[in-house]
């Protein structure tokens, strides 16, 4: 019984490689095309493909005789990424992150207001700063901020935020700030830059004496699902670009998004 069960296994694996060189592919191929890449002769590929098809995981064009993927392993895949937690994922990696780094980290999504705090991590040697769970974070002024303005791209989002930054820009000025864009050509300038460095980073700006850097999290249809934050004090907080926090936060964001099936 153990050698049967050993064989079927291997069995799914060996027809797997079918299912992933599809996968892989830029549109359907052709027989002697797929079995090629998946390593196995074209009579072994087709009983595979025959079974596959049955089960709906392949689909065959009956004018061009190509195979592609089926309407099984769609609901397959799309069933796995409504199953994915970004937030979950993340908070997941956070306390790692945290005891790499020494500093306090934050993840935040877009909520009714804007950039909204919904996880902090706080480390040991963290200064205390004015901010808690579900703080909105300003557009112009905080890493967090600048990050959603960049990367966001849904058509609600964008047009709330173009408000929203309107009315930061108004405010800076009448404040007579210049820590901050306050008009559109150096927002435009700014938010080039954020998207240029795949971060955004501020030092001195939402907080006195603090830095701050936050790195986009996308989903599987490129979609900006939330930021990671890390912030520490000016005195002992890596501020540079491609220094240890802004490396190791970047990586960490990339990696989860990797993992929510994002290719871009």
């Amino acid at each position: 019984m153990a050698s049967k069960a050993r064989a079927g296994i291997q069995s799914v694996e060996v027809g797997f490689a079918l299912l992933d060189a599809l996968a892989h592919a830029s549109g359907p191929l052709m027989l002697r095309d797929l079995a090629a890449l998946a390593g196995m002769s074209a009579a072994k590929a087709h009983r595979y493909l025959v079974s596959f098809q049955r089960l709906g995981l392949v689909a065959q064009d009956s004018a061009t005789t190509r195979y592609d993927l089926g309407p099984g392993a769609l609901k397959l895949g799309l069933a796995s990424l409504s199953r994915m937690d970004a937030v979950r994922m993340a908070r997941e990696r956070v306390a790692a992150l945290n005891a790499q780094l020494g500093h306090t980290l934050a993840l935040a999504v877009w909520g009714n207001h804007g950039p909204t705090i919904v996880h902090w991590d706080e480390s040991p040697q963290a200064v205390t700063v004015n901010l808690r769970l579900g703080d909105v974070m300003p557009l112009l002024s905080s890493a967090t901020g600048r990050c959603f303005a960049a990367f966001v791209q849904r058509e609600g989002k964008v047009d709330r935020m173009a408000g929203m930054i309107r009315e930061e820009m108004e405010r800076a000025r009448r404040l007579g700030r210049t820590d901050v864009p306050s008009t559109a050509a150096q927002v435009k300038a700014m938010l080039d830059e954020v998207r240029t460095r795949g971060a955004a980073r501020v030092v001195d700006t939402l907080l006195p004496g603090i830095v701050g850097f936050c790195a986009p999290v996308f989903d599987a249809d490129g979609h900006m699902v939330l930021g990671m934050v890390a912030l520490g004090s000016a005195a002992t907080f890596d501020a540079d670009w491609d220094g240890a926090v802004d490396r190791s936060l970047r990586a960490a964001a990339a990696q989860l998004s990797n993992d929510l099936g994002y290719t871009g």
